[in-house]
């Protein structure tokens, strides 16, 4: 089950150090990279949208199996929908990129 609360921490953390970082692209493709899972959040008209940027194909497993499995995770906060499914597309490999 997401913890919310835990999802806005992990934002603002990547947002430190996005707003430090010199090459704030970079530092941004850099977040992605590390982790098997990242998630966009975005304030929506439910209270807090939620959009998969990186780590589908696990999170289906997961569901289907409906076991644990171990996976890092981190949050990244847009400001909505839109903004998430660009940086999805803008972070993906390549190969994902050309196909789409």
């Amino acid at each position: 089950m997401l913890d919310f609360h835990e999802l806005r921490e992990l934002a603002a953390d990547v947002r430190v150090f996005v707003d430090v970082a010199e090459d704030k692209a970079e530092a941004l493709k850099a977040v992605i990279a590390a982790y098997d899972v990242v998630l966009a959040i975005f304030p929506s008209e439910e209270g807090m949208g939620l959009h998969v940027i990186k780590g589908k194909e696990i999170l289906d497993t997961i569901a289907r199996s409906r076991t644990h499995a171990i996976y890092s995770h981190t949050a990244i906060a847009v400001p909505d929908l839109q903004h998430a499914q660009a940086l999805k597309v803008l972070t993906a490999p390549v190969e994902q990129r050309i196909a789409a």
